[in-house]
């Protein structure tokens, strides 16, 4: 079953990375999809570099913050896109 975490963020560059490292730690095999809405303290950029190095973790770049329930929505729209059997919240 492919699943995927969706998780938003806003100014968590002091806790992605291990937010992630855990989740794969206790899953590996499960994809997460880092919804970041514009962070000023660089989260975007870390989740691009997170991604760049690992392919079970993807970015969302959104442009403003918009809130944390359209952030889900647009994360599990990206998921139901790419054909995932099972989507999961959490909030970073």
């Amino acid at each position: 079953m492919d699943a995927l975490i969706c998780m938003p963020t806003y100014n968590e560059a002091e806790n992605i990375e291990n937010i992630v490292e855990a989740i794969h730690e206790e899953v590996s095999d499960v994809d997460i999809l880092i919804i970041d809405d514009d962070s000023p303290d660089g989260t975007g950029e870390m989740a691009d570099d997170m991604a760049a190095d690992d392919d079970r973790v993807h970015v969302l770049h959104r442009t403003e913050k918009a809130g944390l329930g359209p952030a889900y929505l647009a994360g599990f729209r990206w998921g139901l896109d790419r054909g995932y059997d099972a989507l999961f919240e959490m909030d970073a």
